[in-house]
């Protein structure tokens, strides 16, 4: 079994930054794609940024330029920092890890964290 924890949501005007945190544990084997999503009231779930097992990252263009995912094996720790934040960006930011053999190959995230709220005041 593997074991997401987000951290890090909160309250922030405009403009702001905040940084969510990703620990994973578990049999962390069983995970070699990464992702972030976010769902916002009476909207589905959206994929935020992602990264693939090839270590590629991708970002929904509504976040590219201002939010950044990265990574600390060391840790097992995925993050995403959000800077110039808009009231747009507000919602439940989640934690998605899944396994796949390559790039190429299709990819479902099994493992989701609890979520963590942020709200981005105008």
């Amino acid at each position: 079994q593997v074991q997401l924890v987000e951290s890090g949501g909160g309250l922030v005007q405009a403009g702001g930054s905040l940084r969510l945190s990703c620990a994973v544990s578990g049999n962390i084997f069983r995970v070699n794609a990464m992702a972030w999503y976010r769902q916002s009231p009476g909207n589905q779930r959206e994929l935020v940024a992602a990264f693939s097992p090839g270590g590629s990252k991708k970002y929904d263009e509504s976040v590219k330029g201002r939010f950044t995912i990265s990574r600390d094996n060391a840790k097992n720790t995925v993050y995403l920092q959000m800077n110039s934040l808009k009231p747009e960006d507000t919602g439940v930011y989640y934690c998605a890890g899944g396994w796949t053999l390559t790039d190429s190959h299709p990819l479902e995230y099994d493992y989701w964290g609890q979520g963590t709220q942020v709200t981005v005041s105008s």
